[in-house]
C-alpha cells in the first residue's frame, strides 16, 4: 500500500476530475488502483471506450501524477468484464506480480499490447546510518546535498520549519512563484491546487504526515519541499526554490539533504521516495538514488479495428 492507493489520493482525485464528461466510475479500488471509463471519439471521429486507472488520463488531460499504480493481484482478470475497446494502465512497477499477470492475461484474450511509456522511480532506504549513506555518495553529489551547509549558513541565519497545518495557501503560493521563476509556469493550476488541498485534509485521517517544509535564510523563504510521511515512507512530490540564489549553492538539494537526514534521524522512516521525474539540467534523483523501480504504461487493445490501426502506425 502507498501514498497514491490511499483513500485521500484517490477520493480527491476522481472528485476534482471525475467530472469530466465522458468519464464513468468503474471500481474505487481497495488497496490497489480505482478504474474509470474515458469514453469520447478520437480527432472527433473514432469513438474510443478508454479503460485508465483513477489518478492517470491518457491523451486527454494533465493532472498530478500518480505512481506506482496496480490491479487486484487476486482478481486482475476483473477487468474483462468491462467493455472497453483499450486499457491504458499507466506507471505500474514493471516487475510487479500485476503486472506480469496483466501479460499473460493479455495473451490468454488476444489482446494487442503496446508500451506507452516508461520510467524509473527513484529511492533512498533510510534505515542505516546518515553518515554512511553521504559516504557512498560522489564527492560532487556529497557538495551540493550536505557539505555546503556552512555556505548557506554564512549567508544568513538559517531556519527550517513545516508550514502544515497553519499555512498551507501561504505555502503553495510559495511553490508556485518559484516554479514561474524557473519554468514560466506554475507547478499548480486551480483545480491541481485545490486537489492537493483537499488530498492534504485527508491523509491525516489514515494516518499520513504531510511537511511542507520551508527554509527561510534570515527570515526570507528561500526553498520548499513537498513531502508526505505514509507508512514509514516519506514521499518527495514537489520541490521548489530561488533560482539563482547564491552561486556556490544547489538550493533544492541542499533542503533534501536536511529532509533525508530527517528520514534517517526518523526510526519511524525506512524510505525518503524521491518517485520519478528529472530535474531542469541533470538526473540528480539518480545519484542520491540507493534505490531504482521501473515503472511502465501498458496499453491493451481489444477493438479488431484498433489493433489494425495500432499496427498499422507502429510499422511506419
Amino acid at each position: 500500500m502507498n501514498l497514491f492507493l490511499t483513500r485521500a489520493w484517490q477520493d480527491a482525485w476522481w472528485k476534482h476530475w471525475g467530472v469530466t464528461p465522458g468519464f464513468e466510475l468503474v471500481s474505487e479500488g481497495r488497496g490497489c488502483s480505482g478504474l474509470y471509463l474515458h469514453r469520447y471519439k478520437y480527432k472527433g471521429v473514432l469513438p474510443i471506450s478508454c479503460l485508465q486507472f483513477i489518478g492517470t488520463n491518457y491523451r486527454r488531460l494533465s493532472t498530478p501524477r500518480t505512481e506506482y499504480n496496480s490491479l487486484p493481484t487476486a482478481t486482475p482478470a476483473a477487468i474483462f468484464s468491462v467493455d472497453w475497446s483499450e486499457a491504458v494502465l499507466a506507471d505500474m512497477p514493471e516487475d510487479s506480480p500485476a503486472v506480469r499477470a496483466l501479460l499473460d492475461l493479455a495473451e490468454e484474450r488476444q489482446c494487442l499490447v503496446r508500451r506507452v511509456g516508461g520510467d524509473v522511480a527513484y529511492s533512498i532506504e533510510t534505515n542505516g546510518l546518515f553518515s554512511d549513506y553521504l559516504a557512498r555518495l560522489g564527492s560532487g553529489t556529497r557538495l551540493r546535498l550536505y557539505n555546503r551547509r556552512s555556505v548557506l549558513e554564512q549567508v544568513g541565519g538559517v531556519t527550517i520549519g513545516n508550514w502544515w497545518p497553519d499555512k498551507p495557501v501561504s505555502f503553495f503560493e510559495l511553490l508556485n512563484d518559484f516554479h514561474r521563476d524557473r519554468w514560466d509556469q506554475p507547478c499548480f493550476n486551480e483545480t491541481s491546487l485545490s486537489f492537493h488541498q483537499e488530498f492534504l485534509k485527508n491523509i491525516v485521517h489514515e494516518g499520513g504526515r504531510p511537511e511542507l517544509s520551508v527554509i527561510c535564510v534570515s527570515g526570507r523563504p528561500v526553498s520548499v519541499l513537498y513531502n508526505v510521511l505514509y507508512r514509514n515512507v516519506a514521499y518527495n512530490l514537489q520541490a521548489g526554490f530561488v533560482e539563482n540564489f547564491h552561486k556556490k549553492l544547489a538550493l533544492g538539494t541542499l533542503h533534501l539533504g536536511y529532509s533525508i537526514e530527517a528520514s534517517f534521524d526518523n526510526g519511524d522512516v525506512e524510505a525518503f521516495d524521491l518517485l520519478a521525474g528529472g530535474g531542469k539540467n541533470e538526473d540528480y534523483k539518480a545519484k542520491l538514488a540507493t534505490d531504482r523501480t521501473p515503472l511502465v504504461s501498458l496499453m491493451l487493445v481489444r477493438s479488431r479495428l484498433f489493433k489494425l490501426l495500432y499496427r498499422i502506425k507502429d510499422s511506419r
